[in-house]
């Protein structure tokens, strides 16, 4: 029996791996910590799962010592996914991120320090976003970090506070780094949930730019998998390891748009250009190399299987997305001076 805490883990992929884990080992106790910003949704765990005294929520902010102090000291594993992790946004109100990806982040490594001989392991959600553009393809755990927004600028500057902390005082830590995670729950702030309902409701699919900037597109399912290897396999394999989480492809933004729009019927010039956006990353795709070797994980689910379940579950859950319809674009002012709606 073990009792895993989730930080940020109403989000989409917290929420996700949350009831992964719940559904799998019905023995263990989960904590799931969530401040419930605006993508953080308690509707995302079930009712049994709120009825049930092996679950328990805790309402509150990752930066409140006392209270990570607390449910850390519970914890056998502790996986940090909590963060403000939107990259147009970030370039609307930074200062958020920095507090919270950063500051949050040593709230928990101290904590874990503080709790050495209780805490296992603590896995380190951090993101692809860190390395901006691809040097070469594909990008391995040794690519540069060279961030390009506030929001991978913050989470760099997380990602290497916990290897930091590895190598000062020997937390029992260890870094992902996954690629761009899409899937059932996501908010409409991010591009491919944003495009299937706008699709669904015959709206405008606006793509930044020519959208030609290619991402590697890895489905929830498998993370909350590979997520479920980190916190079972042999830690000495992975203590102190950064290790990738992508499927090796890349695929554009236009193609995702027109595959949207393919899957549901709809019409091609739905697809509206909008100006490029600020610090916005050419290319990711992935090396599986260190994931294939440490973990023996692949992401499973190629993008067209995910892409047809992804949309199957916005088709299926309107009322769970109609009240965040107002949230799926947010004002960035560009450098001519105009608002542009990204």
């Amino acid at each position: 029996m073990k009792t895993i805490l989730i930080t940020g883990g109403a989000g989409f992929i917290g929420s996700n791996l949350t009831r992964y884990l719940y559904d799998k080992y019905p023995d263990y106790k989960l904590i799931v910590l969530d401040s419930l910003t605006y993508a953080g949704n308690a509707e995302n765990f079930t009712r049994e799962m709120k009825d049930d005294p092996r679950f328990s929520f805790w309402y509150g902010d990752v930066r409140n010592g006392d209270l990570v102090q607390e449910l850390v000291a519970k914890s056998d594993v502790v996986l940090h996914l909590a963060a403000e992790s939107h990259v147009a946004r970030s370039i609307f109100d930074n200062k958020i991120f920095f507090e919270t990806d950063v500051l949050g982040t040593q709230v928990v490594a101290n904590a874990v320090l503080k709790n050495i001989r209780k805490v296992e392991r603590f896995i380190h959600f951090s993101s692809s976003e860190v390395y901006g553009t691809a040097a070469r393809n594909p990008m391995d755990e040794d690519h540069p970090l060279n961030p390009m927004s506030p929001y991978a600028g913050a989470k760099a500057g997380a990602d290497r506070l916990v290897y930091s902390y590895y190598h000062t005082y020997k937390i029992p830590a260890a870094i992902v780094r996954p690629f761009n995670n899409y899937g059932p729950n996501q908010h409409l702030e991010k591009a491919i949930p944003r495009f299937i309902t706008s699709a669904i409701l015959g709206e405008p699919l606006t793509v930044h730019g020519l959208g030609e900037s290619e991402r590697d597109w890895v489905f929830v399912r498998d993370i909350c998998e590979a997520m479920d290897i980190l916190s079972h396999c042999d830690f000495k394999k992975i203590e102190g390891e950064t290790i990738n989480l992508g499927t090796g492809r890349s695929i554009s933004i236009n193609s995702v748009a027109e595959m949207v729009l393919k899957l549901l019927n709809k019409p091609g010039h739905l697809i509206k250009r909008v100006g490029d956006r600020p610090g916005q990353v050419k290319k990711h795709i992935s090396s599986t190399q260190k994931a294939r070797e440490l973990l023996g994980w692949e992401a499973r689910t190629t993008f067209e299987e995910g892409l047809k379940h992804t949309i199957e579950w916005y088709k299926g859950n309107k009322p769970w997305w109609e009240k965040l319809i107002w949230m799926k674009t947010i004002p960035i002012v560009a450098t001519n001076g105009e608002v542009e709606y990204h």
